[in-house]
């Protein structure tokens, strides 16, 4: 282990999995079905992290809960007739080493649970994880709740534990948990955005990952 750093949470879009082309296909297919006005791609890309109704209620703010009930449903026919997208390179043999290195790892999305199960399976990470939270079944980033229940089943407090993330969205969640947070820069919220959350750093490609936590390890020898 590095520097009491025992589990290490992921965000899954845009920081496992490159899914924003996918997402963005998705929602306007849904947009275009139901007759509603048109969205630029920062803003559809922008609720990327979010519950799917919360983000719904960001991009067409005010409607029923019969409206957003038939967006949520429209979505998620496309979502699923969808290809799978991919994950980044390199990502899945970070998993590997952080697994051979003894760290926990789990996954807080704003994904729903059918959506995370499609792309555990379709990636082959299954096995990495040790706890997955979604956000159709507890709060939606960035609310802390996903990650105090993760902790929470794994036994262990918020120093103990890292989230990784894309968004504003992950990283404002880690600090309501008081929970150290690690951005990366090639998801969809810019690295400005990312440095106004005031993560601890942020890395350019997953591989680095495992280079940040090897620097983590000699720092901290060198305080002993």
């Amino acid at each position: 282990m590095q520097a009491g750093i025992e589990l290490i949470i992921f965000d899954w879009d845009g920081t496992l999995i490159d899914s924003e082309a996918n997402i963005v296909a998705c929602l306007r297919s849904m947009i275009n079905d139901l007759g509603l006005p048109e969205r630029q791609h920062a803003e559809l890309s922008n609720i990327i992290g979010l519950g799917l109704l919360e983000a719904l209620s960001a991009l067409f703010p005010g409607q029923s809960d019969k409206d957003y009930q038939r967006m949520i449903d429209r979505y998620r026919y496309h979502f699923f007739s969808s290809e799978s997208s991919q994950p980044f390179p390199g990502a899945g043999l970070v998993l590997s080493e952080l697994v051979n290195r003894g760290y926990f790892l789990a996954v807080a999305t704003g994904k729903g649970r059918r959506g995370l199960e499609k792309g555990l399976d379709n990636s082959g990470f299954r096995g990495f994880f040790h706890a997955t939270r979604c956000a159709d079944e507890t709060r939606s980033k960035p609310h802390p709740q996903m990650l105090e229940e993760i902790l929470a089943e794994l036994g262990m407090d918020s120093q103990q534990a890292l989230m990784v993330g894309d968004t504003e969205y992950d990283l404002q969640m880690a600090g309501h948990a008081r929970m150290a947070a690690l951005g990366v820069s090639y998801g969809v919220h810019e690295t400005e955005r990312l440095y106004q959350c005031q993560p601890i750093a942020i890395i350019n490609e997953i591989s680095e990952l495992l280079s940040w936590l090897d620097g983590v390890e000699i720092a901290a020898k060198g305080a002993e």
